[in-house]
């Protein structure tokens, strides 16, 4: 099958990331893999959706810094493809990197993706769960009992007073973002440098405070879901711990947070299962959890990471999991001619 991975720029993707060893394992198995960037769709006059997407050039890489050298070669080739020509069309951006400097770009893989789906394209995750999910603001959509106690607001007052209800401390962060940009603890109303922190954290917008989990301290575990079920081979699951660095109160891995391996309790599969009938009602195909204690602090749609650091940990290479979870769904999509809806198919 022909597989396009949409991301926000091939200059930006590195060996490390996600994208690049779901793409090797595509390749890995026999498939064509292009990429796709937010300027490459070609809607023409005659509703025909067109994409000029980057495609290898010569042998097939075997590993990351290939993959990525053959992408960013001059060689590299622009094929205008139709979009009946592509079996699946994997939204793979990161909106938040667009929303700033490129506001056009940020939501191209889902307004597209929807004409995509259109066409018979089978989108993941599903470009209308995806317009739901633009910010941390979904997470307020699942039960209470999942996730931190948590207030959104851009007024300094009331963020002050929702500081003094939680005297273990809040963090604060914005409410679009990722990658631990911006993310502070709060340890009272008095911080000496609140102004300055509401002023840096409030200029992309909103802001969401969560009371703070002592539980933090020891980081949290990214576990990933497939189809709404934890990701997981042989007992292993798709999880890791990660550690945030000595001083810092964010785990991130971009943030100098260290993965480490992480036990995957019966609690942390219960507190998944309470997500997974709105995470399969949403179409959202594969998602990263980030769990502390039990709550959850994020959960992650667009483009959740460290498979590649799960691999390391483990010696099991998730993403070929991935790619046959997507070759299963061109089956059951050839079988049923086209009649679910991509939103069914995609947590199928």
């Amino acid at each position: 099958m022909r597989i396009a991975f949409f991301v926000n720029s091939i200059e930006g993707e590195a060996t490390y990331y996600a994208t690049t060893w779901l793409a090797l394992a595509a390749l890995a198995r026999g498939h064509d893999v292009c990429y796709v960037m937010p300027g490459d769709f070609v809607l023409r006059s005659d509703d025909s959706l067109i994409v000029r997407a980057t495609t290898l050039h010569g042998p097939k890489p075997k590993k990351p810094e290939t993959l990525l050298n053959a992408l960013k070669d001059e060689r590299a080739k622009i094929k205008t493809i139709d979009a009946n020509d592509i079996d699946v069309l994997f939204l793979r951006n990161d909106p938040s990197e667009d929303a700033e400097k490129r506001s056009w770009a940020a939501y191209a893989g889902v307004n597209f993706g929807h004409l995509a789906a259109d066409r018979g394209v089978i989108v993941v995750n599903d470009p209308a769960g995806l317009a739901s999910a633009q910010n941390k603001l979904y997470l307020q959509g699942f039960p209470e009992v999942v996730r931190p106690v948590s207030m959104i607001s851009r007024s300094i007052e009331e963020i002050r007073d929702f500081i003094d209800a939680h005297p273990d401390g809040v963090i604060l962060k914005p409410l679009q973002g990722s990658g631990g940009k911006n993310v502070f603890k709060i340890s009272s109303r008095e911080e000496a440098n609140l102004n300055q922190i509401f002023e840096v954290a409030s200029g992309e917008g909103y802001l969401i405070a969560q009371t703070y989990l002592p539980e933090a301290t020891a980081g949290d575990v990214r576990l990933f879901l497939m189809n709404g079920r934890p990701l997981e081979r042989d007992g292993v699951h798709a999880a890791l711990r990660r550690v945030p660095a000595k001083g810092d109160v964010r785990s991130n891995m971009h943030a100098s947070g260290t993965p480490e391996a992480a036990t995957v309790t019966p609690e942390i599969l219960a507190l998944a299962e309470k997500l997974r009938p709105k995470l399969v009602e949403d179409g959202m195909f594969l998602v990263g959890l980030d769990i502390v204690g039990d709550k959850i602090l994020e959960i992650n749609v667009y483009s959740p990471g460290a498979l590649p650091e799960i691999a390391a940990l483990y010696g099991v290479d998730f993403s070929e999991d991935i790619i046959i979870a997507l070759e299963n769904k061109l089956s059951i999509r050839q079988l049923y001619s086209g009649t679910l809806s991509n939103r069914t198919l995609a947590t199928l």
